[in-house]
């Protein structure tokens, strides 16, 4: 293939990536409003979250397993086609219960665009540069983000919720048409169920081991850090602005974005067990500092209000700046454990790289599906404080836990051999 028309493929899987996470992220910015609006309990904010985890745990193995059994490409623009749905159906949700369902679908959308468009880029890229081309992958994400998360929180005060979703329908209308023209059918096929044996696949048990404790603390921090920013302050949050807010969410994002395509680089090149090691670890101590951020900026003396943005907290520059050390300890992270779940899946050719990012989307769900539940029981009951206690010892645990089984069921040369 030549270097012209490889290079046109990973764009184009760069833009799906991007719009994929456009929605995600404008969403979240959005949430804390629909909280506030609706007036919601705690229990009923954990199920907006729960909704969109379970439905992706329902959607995972069907769709990797058509992405390995048929054309990937297909089965993406059906996934596209499908969000363009949903996106225009977010314009009409006027209750609890209708964002539920209609976030549910989106769930299934998210699922299917990250586990083909990772897949695809795993199967394009050669081992040696294979974390570099997901880091770029994930680049697309976050520069997503931050655009969602920005033009959320910029039109939401000026003309509410129905633009931000007619955004995204043109996005996901334009994203289609550049996968019709620019990527190439897939022409690898995977017969058989390749789940079953990857499930006995020593690294990816070992790998399993870190990142189902992990799940649990990325998702109970990466979803109230905006809760916690722009919650009204009777409910236990900041009450900031929404352009606040949606800097606290672009500060994570902006550091991943900046910094995975080069660590990423550095962990083909060094080793990615050690990589996943120390982001994973670094999160978990950073994530229990959250806190106490309203401290942090009272000791400094920090304005609690921006002339022309309004309030904004205290807390607004400690909590900035510590959920921009999230993105880079996650910036160490993510490339490399993706890389090394693809490595997996293409060592064999009863494998895929489909139905590894299967298996490893598999691992995260039940802890996504319960965190959100557990994080609006200890919102409610015992403070919102205590979501980030016990997201951030989560990591911590997560990590140690790897560390243990990998020097005992690999060796004590593992964590840098990987």
């Amino acid at each position: 293939m030549a270097d012209s028309t490889r290079r046109s493929q990973f764009l184009a899987l760069y833009l799906v990536r991007f719009a994929g996470r456009f929605g995600f992220a404008a969403l979240v910015v959005l949430l804390p409003y629909y909280v506030n609006q609706l007036r919601v309990s705690g229990l009923t904010t954990g199920l907006f979250y729960t909704g969109f985890t379970a439905a992706q745990l329902v959607a995972v193995v069907p769709l990797a397993w058509a992405g390995d059994r048929y054309d990937k490409r297909l089965v993406l623009l059906a996934c596209l086609g499908l969000g363009g749905v949903v996106y225009a159906l977010f314009t009409l949700v006027s209750t609890p219960g209708a964002l539920v369902g209609i976030r549910a679908a989106q769930g299934v959308v998210v699922t299917g665009i990250s586990l083909l468009t990772l897949a695809s880029v795993g199967e394009l890229s050669t081992p040696g540069e294979r974390a570099n081309h997901i880091g770029k992958s994930n680049a697309a994400r976050f520069a997503a983000a931050i655009a969602g998360s920005v033009t959320a929180g910029v039109l939401y005060p000026l003309v509410g919720f129905a633009p931000v979703f007619w955004i995204l329908v043109a996005l996901y209308a334009l994203t289609f048409l550049a996968v019709v023209l620019v990527l190439r059918p897939d022409e690898t096929v995977i017969r058989g169920f390749p789940f079953s044996g990857l499930a006995f696949n020593r690294r990816i048990r070992t790998l399993s081991v870190f990142r189902a404790q992990y799940a649990v603390a990325v998702t109970l921090v990466r979803t109230w850090v905006p809760l916690f920013a722009g919650v009204a302050a009777a409910r236990g949050g900041l009450g900031m602005v929404a352009l606040a807010v949606s800097l606290v969410v672009v500060a994570e994002k902006l550091t991943n974005l900046l910094l995975q395509p080069a660590i990423g680089s550095l962990s083909d090149r060094y080793g990615r067990a050690l990589f996943v090691f120390v982001g994973g670890g670094a999160y978990g101590l950073v994530a229990l500092a959250v806190p106490f951020t309203p401290a942090i900026g009272a000791a400094f003396g920090l304005p609690e209000a921006i002339p022309g943005v309004g309030y904004v907290s205290a807390a607004f520059v400690p909590l900035l700046v510590l959920n921009g050390l999230l993105g880079v300890t996650e910036a160490f992270r993510e490339p490399a454990s993706m890389a090394l779940f693809a490595d997996e899946g293409s060592d064999d050719e009863d494998s895929g790289v489909a139905a590894s990012f299967g298996v490893r989307s598999l691992v995260w769900r039940p802890g996504s599906i319960l965190a959100p539940m557990l994080g609006g029981w200890l919102m409610g009951s015992v403070g919102m404080d205590w979501v980030f206690y016990v997201g951030g010892l989560a990591a911590v645990t997560g990590v140690l836990t790897f560390l243990v089984v990998l020097v005992r069921d690999h060796g004590r040369g593992a964590l840098t051999e990987w």
